[in-house]
């Protein structure tokens, strides 16, 4: 058999996580965050119309923020309990502010979702407006909640 190495994310305790952003690794000048948006193994996880709707809209409006031209990639967890960001040249309060700017926007937006159709969306007939609206204020509420965070895992 191979000798497999165990990726970093499965070194992190799961049972104590919730819901919060965290720095998941750093490779070089790219940062990675963990927008948990969900306590790990429970019942409460994001249902896939959710997850799918806001990332459409964080991924639109983190790459057009102040951070926008160090925003590598955002998108969902497979464990559908939060997202991945990864930024290059990345401070923890500009990200934070950045991040939280786009869910006010979410919240906020009128019309329809960015990516809404056919041809730029593989699946476009699961997007809502209201869940991502929904989602964004209960995330934003989370980081709210807290003066400072210290973007470490638990």
């Amino acid at each position: 058999m191979e000798n497999i190495e165990r990726i970093a994310s499965f070194s992190v305790d799961h049972t104590t996580l919730t819901p919060g952003i965290y720095v998941s690794r750093v490779d070089g000048d790219v940062v990675t965050y963990d927008l948990r948006t969900r306590t790990p193994n429970t019942p409460d996880l994001m249902d896939n119309m959710t997850m799918h709707s806001l990332e459409h809209m964080l991924a639109t409006y983190l790459r057009n923020s102040a951070i926008a031209k160090d925003v590598l990639y955002f998108g969902p967890m497979g464990c559908q309990t939060g997202f991945y960001l990864l930024v290059r040249n990345a401070q923890n309060d500009r990200v934070l502010s950045a991040l939280k700017d786009a869910l006010r926007k979410t919240v906020a937006h009128e019309g329809e979702i960015f990516g809404c159709s056919a041809v730029e969306c593989g699946n476009y007939r699961t997007l809502s407006l209201a869940a991502a609206k929904k989602e964004a204020e209960a995330y934003l509420a989370v980081l709210e909640q807290k003066e400072e965070w210290s973007f470490c895992y638990v």
